[in-house]
């Protein structure tokens, strides 16, 4: 079919009834709404075509989804577009044959927006050719060979990869595309800052000492900018011996009445100094800044919207990067959405905090002796006033730490102080809360909690379901009887219809272990519901799922996973799980991830394939944390949890894709999901089952990506303990638009063979 003529603008239509503000803009404050593209399907259909996108928002994040449908398809999945500016974007791409409906996702989570353009304008083949060939001439002409050779959809697949490549190269490039506030966008800041009825009053405590002059202007001056004008500065100067301190914060107070300082008659600590400003703070919220640190002018508009928009919150942050002495920002930090587990370990919200000032002062503010993880021991002590409910993450850069050699940071000359005050802030939050746990020296410096088990300890059944495959169960089963020191197990295996001599022969060996039971299971492997069966029967307080393709390396695995499993909220547990080479199989489990070029865009393993000894992006592998899901090739999970949500789903997801949802089932009924790397086992990934290339398992595993779409599919696109800043196309906390590092192929399978012990 022949293209369309001429570019159009077709008008949109809500697939729900919205709401607008006195500025015309579309109002969607309980999540995504999509917009029908009201076109003509008929022309466009089985046609190249750009379609460009320009809108307004004050959202957090802008991804943008271009919905494709087709006649008795299943729902299509969202296709993002490329973005060459905040809000701004475009798609290319063949729209199919059977076309029957084109459909617009401005924001993919709540917002306000103003849709200022779309435009669909049909490519020709010479004009598709000639942009594709100004990205990657060699890739080109390659989809042009095959499509000569009559190879249609190798060479549409190309073209189309080609118009997916990442659009940044750069962080720099990046912070242009997503960063970067338009004047038409501070003015639409502007106009709902004006609609607001009690706009808070936010004050920004700055304790001073001895900064560089010209830094200490600079960080005033971005406090001056600030698109969101009820603020005050809160500074205290801790007896600077520097006179050019002193002149240089007169001359601020002098400039700006929202300004005000304190001298303090002796130099304190930076404790002391941030209680003396604290002192000055009549607004109802508090900002922690640093004197030589920066934010950027639309940080204080955000963090009233927060507070406008939730008016019982105490504690807010955002996410973080670095300057350099040449004002460069690096080291973006986009974090999770509140992670209690991860906090224990680290202070992980660092800048920008903003805490309710009289929580502040109920607690005492800063604690003297503190110095270097100040910040640390004041939020632990603050999370004795709040929860869950009432912390609010805001996923943007809303802070830029000046981190080099004469930054003048308060913690850096002393580490020692430092780190032993980074271990008694834990051990004070410990004894307050009543935990049964030690603080230890973590991996890479950070923080252990480590629980202790209930005492007596919790009956744990582990199940391992199985068909043949003798050697490596038979590891499996020895490193869980022999190899591992948690007191009270017993050992339930699966036989799915075992029939080598070899394996009857494990089976009849390891009978002879009271803890030992082998359970015929026949039928069609069905995962869910070999476990399911396996569950109803047991009687202990916990059960761990474990493939038999495990091997035990770690005798404290058990241990660690229940324990931590016992803990408050907590109904499951997964471990960190390394491919025989030793590079990371499973770090836990990201929702959403895997789209283009994915499995579908259902969940994916974190930073799969990393090193043993990586920390992980922000030490996300050394570090006990809150996950959405995790992998049942080696899960603890509390028995009543599990029954309370059904288990497994047996009848759908059969084999993939079950661990997920029960994870999404659990976290529905407010439980957490908790990964741990302190249980490290290794995972001969399917080398008893193979790889699902069979077409009959290759149907099986596309159902069942549909039937979690269809499920969660929001939850899919929100994973709350994975920023909304990060590309989907993997796991590895790659900034969305930038691209993917090399993949990392694991060694041969090789089998180790070892002696367990007696």
């Amino acid at each position: 079919m022949s293209p369309p003529a001429r570019t159009t603008r077709p008008a949109l239509t809500p697939a729900r009834p919205l709401d607008t503000d006195a500025q015309g803009a579309w109002l969607s404050p309980d999540g995504p709404t999509r917009f029908r593209i009201e076109a003509d399907i008929a022309a466009l259909a089985g046609t190249w075509v750009e379609i460009e996108v320009a809108l307004l928002t004050d959202a957090e994040t802008v991804r943008t989804s271009l919905y494709v449908e087709r006649e008795g398809q299943d729902p299509a999945l969202p296709s993002f577009f490329g973005c060459r500016a905040r809000g701004q974007g475009s798609w290319v791409g063949l729209l199919p044959g059977d076309l029957s409906e084109l459909w617009l996702e401005p924001l993919d989570a709540p917002g306000r927006f103003r849709i200022e353009s779309l435009t669909i304008r049909p490519l020709s083949r010479s004009a598709l050719v000639g942009r594709a060939l100004r990205i990657d001439p060699v890739e080109t002409t390659s989809s042009v060979g095959w499509r000569i050779v009559k190879k249609r959809l190798r060479a549409r697949n190309r073209v189309e990869a080609l118009f997916r490549r990442p659009t940044a190269e750069t962080y720099a490039a990046w912070l242009r595309e997503n960063d970067l506030v338009s004047p038409e966008e501070r003015a639409f800041m502007l106009d709902l800052a004006a609609s607001w009825t009690d706009p808070p009053l936010i004050s920004i405590a700055m304790p001073v000492y001895n900064p560089e002059p010209r830094e200490l202007e600079a960080a005033i001056a971005s406090v001056k900018a600030q698109i969101y004008e009820r603020w005050e500065l809160c500074i205290a100067d801790d007896a600077s011996p520097d006179p050019r301190v002193r002149r240089v914060l007169d001359a601020a107070a002098a400039s700006d009445g929202r300004i005000r300082v304190a001298y303090r008659a002796q130099n304190g600590n930076i404790s002391a100094a941030s209680n003396s400003a604290l002192e000055l703070a009549t607004g109802p919220y508090t900002a922690l800044m640093d004197h030589d640190d920066l934010i950027p002018a639309h940080a204080l508009f955000y963090v009233a919207r927060e507070i406008v928009a939730h008016p019982d919150v105490d504690l807010i942050y955002s996410d973080e990067d670095k300057v350099d002495e040449r004002g460069v920002r690096y080291d973006p930090h986009m974090k999770s959405d509140w992670n209690e587990e991860l906090f224990l370990a680290q202070n992980y919200l660092n800048h920008l905090t903003v805490v309710r000032t009289d929580i502040l002062r109920r607690v005492g503010g800063f604690r003297v002796g503190f110095e270097g993880s100040q910040d640390h021991d004041l939020i632990l002590r603050v999370l004795d006033h709040t929860g869950a409910a009432r912390i609010r993450h805001i996923p943007r850069v809303l802070y830029h730490w000046r981190n080099y050699q004469r930054s003048g940071a308060f913690s850096g000359s002393r580490l020692a102080e430092a780190e032993r005050a980074r271990r008694q802030c834990l051990v004070d939050h410990v004894e307050r809360r009543g935990l049964d746990a030690e603080v230890l020296e973590g991996q890479f410096g950070f923080n252990r909690l480590r629980r202790r088990l209930p005492s007596p300890a919790p009956r744990v059944t582990v199940i391992v379901p199985t068909r043949d495959a003798a050697e490596l169960t038979g590891i499996c089963a020895r490193g869980i009887l022999n190899d591992t020191d948690y007191p009270n197990l017993d050992l339930v295996i699966l036989d799915n219809e075992s029939r080598e001599p070899a394996t009857l022969e494990l089976f009849d060996e390891l009978r002879r272990d009271p803890r030992v039971t082998v359970r015929p299971s026949p039928g069609t492997f069905n995962f869910s519901a070999l476990n399911n069966a396996a569950v109803r029967e047991a009687t202990s307080e916990f059960v761990a799922f474990v493939n038999n393709d495990i091997e035990v390396i770690d005798p404290d695995w058990l241990t660690e996973m229940v324990a931590l499993a016992s803990s408050d909220g907590v109904a499951a547990v997964g471990a960190k799980l390394l491919y025989p080479d030793g590079h990371i199989q499973h770090g836990g489990i990201i929702l959403g991830v895997g789209g283009p070029g994915g499995i579908g865009g259902v969940a994916g393993h974190s930073q799969l394939m990393a090193k043993r000894r990586d920390p992980g992006y922000f030490g996300r592998l050394a570090i006990p944390h809150y996950v959405s899901a995790v992998t049942a090739a080696c899960m603890v999970v509390r028995r009543d949890a599990f029954l309370e949500v059904g288990g497994f789903d047996a009848e759908h997801l059969a084999v993939a894709f079950n661990d997920v949802d029960l994870c999404i089932k659990l976290g529905r009924a407010g439980h957490k999901i908790a990964w741990t790397p302190y249980a490290t086992l290794y995972h001969h990934e399917s080398a008893s089952r193979g790889l699902d290339t069979l077409p009959e398992k290759v149907e099986r595993f596309n159902r069942e990506v549909r039937t979690m779409i269809e499920r969660w599919g929001e939850s899919l696109r929100h994973d709350p303990y994975y920023n909304p800043n990060l590309s989907l196309v993997s796991g590895h906390f790659l900034l969305k638009g930038l691209s993917p590092p090399e993949p990392v192929t694991p060694g041969r399978f090789r089998l180790p063979l070892r002696r367990s012990r007696r």
